[in-house]
């Protein structure tokens, strides 16, 4: 079995990175944040020989493809504050050691043939490791982490930083994250989206943050979806025609109020689908004709498909502010010939 087959059982579903409904999760994440602050500092506890033989699975050919080795361990929530032990299981490519009381990943760095990672629900402070060549998804959810510095793995395609402490996003080199399709930002403290500037990426969740606009997001060319739910959004200057390939973009619990803003996703020639619920221009009595009317190639608006009824009122409400348009622009060349012929 190859490298890639097996990764495919363990890449995340993407329809749970694309869950709009995570309240609950991200309060009961926070309930237990609370209760190990106040609690007292854990018991250093090392991973043992014991927890490792109890953790490891899926016997696979080594790199020589003569000898076997466990590539897999998982060691989930078993108090750890310590894996030194891993830096001799050199041949682990899947490693899970989430809900623990990590604060150091350094062992890893020792995992060169490392695939799939999982740390969420530690205590790291940061992401950083040395540049692993075969690292494909990482997940630090939930952890203490203040930045993006420190991650160049060349075939990294999904990373995951949800509900940590970012407030900036730095470090991330499109030159070195050549394959980064996915990121996960939600739940941060984030107050501007520059420092994104991957234009391989196709996926960007940046859900429950600080941000107040859009802006620094020229060059993902290849974005298809991005959400933006529960910021503070105002206005909808920042959405460049380079993102040409941006399809779905869920705006659902900002402060949009002007409908007229609409008019600035124009250029975004591949939306079809738009959350805007929960923004106070909804409550427009005129609210879906008028998104229809700003953008003609939208295909579904909060959670309802346009009609062929809606596009074809849509498209007579285009055609008469086009004839208003041309018939104030009349009066105004008549003025300007007549000036001539003085």
């Amino acid at each position: 079995m190859s490298d890639e087959e097996d990764l495919e059982d363990f890449e995340p579903d993407q329809d749970e990175l694309e869950r709009e409904d995570d309240e609950k999760e991200t309060e009961e994440w926070e309930d237990e944040r609370k209760e190990e602050e106040d609690a007292e500092e854990w018991t250093p506890t090392a991973l043992t020989e014991d927890m490792m033989k109890e953790g490891l699975s899926l016997l696979c050919k080594t790199g020589s493809g003569l000898a076997h080795a466990y590539v897999k361990l998982e060691v989930k929530e078993r108090d750890l504050t310590d894996i030194y032990l891993l830096r001799s299981y050199i041949h682990l490519r899947y490693v899970d050691v989430s809900e623990n009381h990590l604060t150091d990943l350094s062992p890893l760095n020792y995992l060169t043939h490392l695939l799939w990672l999982k740390a969420d629900g530690n205590r790291l402070r940061s992401a950083q490791l040395i540049e692993l060549p075969y690292l494909q998804i990482a997940s630090f959810a939930y952890n203490q982490i203040t930045d993006t510095e420190g991650i160049s793995h060349p075939r990294l395609g999904i990373l995951n930083l949800k509900g940590n402490h970012i407030r900036m996003v730095t470090g991330l080199d499109p030159q070195k994250l050549i394959s980064l399709h996915t990121l996960e930002l939600r739940g941060n403290q984030l107050e501007s989206t520059r420092g994104i500037n991957l234009p391989k990426l196709k996926n960007l969740f940046l859900a429950q943050n600080m941000l107040k606009k859009v802006e620094g997001l020229e060059n993902l060319k290849n974005l298809t979806t991005l959400h933006l739910r529960d910021n503070q959004i105002e206005t909808l200057s920042g959405f460049s025609e380079e993102m040409k390939s941006l399809q779905y973009l869920n705006l659902r619990g900002n402060m949009i109020t002007n409908l007229h803003e609409l008019a600035k996703l124009r250029n975004l020639p591949k939306l079809r689908a738009l959350v805007l619920l929960d923004n106070p221009c909804t409550e427009e009595n005129d609210y879906r004709q008028e998104a229809l009317v700003q953008m003609a190639q939208l295909e579904r608006l909060d959670k309802d498909f346009f009609e062929d009824d809606d596009r074809a009122e849509a498209n007579e409400i285009r055609q008469r502010m086009k004839e208003e348009q041309e018939q104030e622009a009349e009066p105004e060349q008549d003025t300007e010939l007549d000036q001539s012929l003085v």
